[in-house]
């Protein structure tokens, strides 16, 4: 979906304010080129104080404001947290979970399989629809937020699931063998006697639940849809803030949500970015979970939030929250949202800060937005719409994260599958090698000339034949350990491994252990091995490294394969990015188109690529250090779309730290 500019700006909640403040507010916002606020979605209580009496009174606050200061408006339905009033209407209106039943308090916590939940958040979506369709400066909505099952283990919930199980298996025998109940005694031979899932020590059972926890999300978002779009505009978009799994920080792929499944309903996806900065900043996290926002639909996508000053330990250095904010819309945004405006005065986020700070003064934060919405106003219809045509994808799978939450590598932590995927998705980043992310399920590879697939655990056969197919008929295919080695299901495939895969890699293992005192080596960079090692023998495949170890070295950790028209390379461990990125140099070697760049830049200058809506080529330099670099232009005259300056074939251009500069091409 297009828009028809760059929307900037921050959530904004007149509730949360010490003072009535609003006018000076949204004067602020003008003055630094924000054109977009985000509003109601966490104010249910607000809205509704006692069941059945409604008031909107800072909602019209909020929009009448936003009218005569041309503020757009994002409408977020206020489903996410709930008052206390209606956690009382049901003694199971809480979500009770793996590790027992929700209390009150905290967000987040009912469950949204509740008849008696969803038939007060429909009352009040419909009631809050009322309010707003009639103002139009209110451009879109944001279903619900962050949205998850909160791991709703209820009976009735437990109940649903018994159902489908049913569908799918009308058969209980079939059932039983699929899933291996006979292990342990586990076997089930009457649905009525199915017992509690908390208590399951079978790993196929417990991720067949995490499947259909993800899937309770996708039917949620799409009920809200439905009402959403019964009131809505035709110019009025529907939008949702996917996030990501967390460590301390944005991450990988949610492992709660199946995104690409949850998305259908959605005009445009949106995603919440948060990340390291200061010295921590290299823009990893901005590429990796924005490519997976754009592979949602395929489509420019909205960051309805990220950090403005955020986490005590995320405060930018001068001229980085500029940075970050080109690199989101070099990544293929259509916004950049901060979460929010001001710093809480109380409660659980007081310290995770806005834009302004708690003396809601004009402060650094606030000027160097300042800096990026007026050269927005100024050169934003340049950069808005990005369309990219990427060459490289890399391959997401929620059940082969499930998988690998299941069945832990060495650091037994539940985020193996992620840290896979950032391993392949940051040697690219760092390679100025552009990709999508895109899902498992995908209908056609071929758009692609190199295909990724990290640690797909849990494929069926469907999806591992696509991938051989891929291969055979011409293109590249590169694949890590832990991949085709169980069903959908996490039944282990009973032949050899990996399954199907092991043609077009042309390799074959049955043992498999964690990496002690293990190094790999490749082009004079050598890096240790960890979490995972995989005793690999070659068919058909050549080695291109073996395991540096007294015991294991005569086992392959690196493979490259020719299979039909294609080739096939295997990792068959995970090492250091340095001697992948040197692996995979070796493997592009003869694809200028991806290894060359016509400004000869490296890292930290970071390469970003895109088509606007006039038809020309804008390329992005983003300078990710604190020192100055210096590009040369080997590429064709240009013209530096932020100082309007002409930039001559083999011009120097000169970045400041953390600076940024937008070359715009004729086609």
């Amino acid at each position: 979906m297009k828009t028809d500019k760059l929307l900037y700006g921050a959530a904004y909640y007149d509730e949360y304010m010490p003072y009535d403040r609003i006018e000076t507010d949204f004067q602020m916002m003008k003055d630094a080129g924000m054109n977009v606020i985000r509003i109601a979605e966490s104010t249910w209580s607000t809205w509704e104080p006692h069941e059945g009496v409604f008031d909107f009174t800072h909602l019209q606050r909020m929009l009448d404001c936003a009218t005569k200061y041309e503020l757009n408006v994002i409408i977020g339905t206020p489903t996410y947290a709930i008052p206390s009033w209606l956690a009382n209407k049901s003694e199971d209106m809480l979500a009770l979970t793996h590790d027992g039943p929700s209390i009150y308090g905290h967000r987040q916590n009912m469950d949204i399989t509740n008849p008696v939940y969803l038939d007060h958040a429909k009352i009040l979506i419909e009631k809050l629809m009322e309010q707003v369709v009639k103002y139009d400066c209110v451009i879109g909505y944001q279903l619900d937020n962050e949205t998850k099952s909160y791991d709703t283990c209820g009976p009735r919930a437990q109940a649903m699931f018994v159902e489908r199980l049913k569908k799918m298996y009308p058969d209980i025998n079939e059932f039983n063998h699929e899933f291996g109940l006979d292990y342990w005694s586990n076997r089930i031979n009457s649905w009525e006697d199915f017992p509690d899932v908390r208590g399951t020590i079978n790993q196929s059972l417990s991720a067949e639940y995490r499947k259909f926890q993800r899937d309770i999300v996708t039917e949620f978002l799409s009920w809200q849809a439905d009402i959403v779009n019964k009131y809505r505009r035709p110019d009025q978009f529907i939008t949702q803030n996917f996030d990501y799994e967390w460590h301390d920080y944005s991450f990988g792929l949610q492992p709660e949500v199946n995104q690409y499944d949850a998305a259908k309903c959605l005009d445009i996806a949106g995603c919440d970015i948060y990340h390291p900065s200061n010295d921590y900043l290299t823009g990893r996290e901005i590429t990796a979970c924005g490519n997976i926002a754009r592979g949602l639909k395929n489509n420019n996508y909205l960051v309805l939030e990220t950090e403005a000053q955020g986490n005590i330990e995320w405060l930018s250095y001068p001229g980085q929250l500029r940075l970050q904010a080109y690199s989101h819309v070099a990544n293929g945004a259509n916004m950049v949202e901060y979460w929010h405006w001001h710093s809480i005065h109380n409660a659980i986020e007081s310290y995770w800060k806005g834009i302004l700070s708690h003396d809601l003064a004009p402060n650094r934060t606030y000027k160097e937005c300042s800096v990026v919405g007026n050269e927005w106003k100024r050169i934003g219809k340049h950069l808005v719409n990005l369309k990219k045509k990427n060459r490289v994808a890399v391959i997401a799978s929620n059940e082969a994260l499930t998988g690998l939450i299941e069945f832990p590598m060495e650091s037994k932590t539940s985020d193996g599958y992620n840290t896979v995927l950032r391993w392949i998705c940051d040697a690219l980043y760092m390679m100025n090698i552009e990709y999508d992310i895109i899902s498992s399920h995908a209908d056609n590879f071929s758009d692609y000339d190199y295909l990724f697939v990290p640690a797909l655990y849990s494929a069926s056969e469907k999806e591992l034949h696509a991938l051989d197919e891929y291969t055979v008929n011409g293109g590249n295919l590169i694949v890590t350990f832990k991949s085709g080695f169980s069903d959908e299901h996490l039944k282990i495939y009973s032949d050899t491994q990996p399954h199907i895969l092991s043609k077009a890699l042309g390799i074959k293992y049955d043992q498999f252990t964690y990496p002690s005192n293990v190094k790999v080596s490749f082009n004079n960079t050598t890096s240790n091995a960890s979490e995972w090692m995989e005793l690999v023998s070659c068919d058909t495949a050549e080695t291109l490294c073996y395991y540096d170890h007294k015991v294991w070295n005569t086992y392959s950790a690196v493979t490259l394969n020719h299979y039909g028209s294609g080739r096939a390379m295997y990792l068959a461990t995970l090492f250091g990015e340095n001697t992948l990125i040197e692996i995979l140099k070796d493997f592009f070697k003869d694809d200028d188109r991806l290894t060359s760049n016509e400004f000869s830049a490296k890292f930290p200058i970071v390469i970003k690529r895109g088509i606007n809506d006039f038809g020309k080529e804008i390329v992005y330099l983003l300078n990710y250090s604190d020192k100055d670099q210096s590009i040369i232009n080997h590429k064709a005259e240009c013209t530096e779309l932020i100082s309007d300056c002409p930039i001559h074939e083999g011009g120097t251009i000169t970045l400041a730290p953390w600076d940024v500069a937008i070359l715009e091409f004729e086609m």
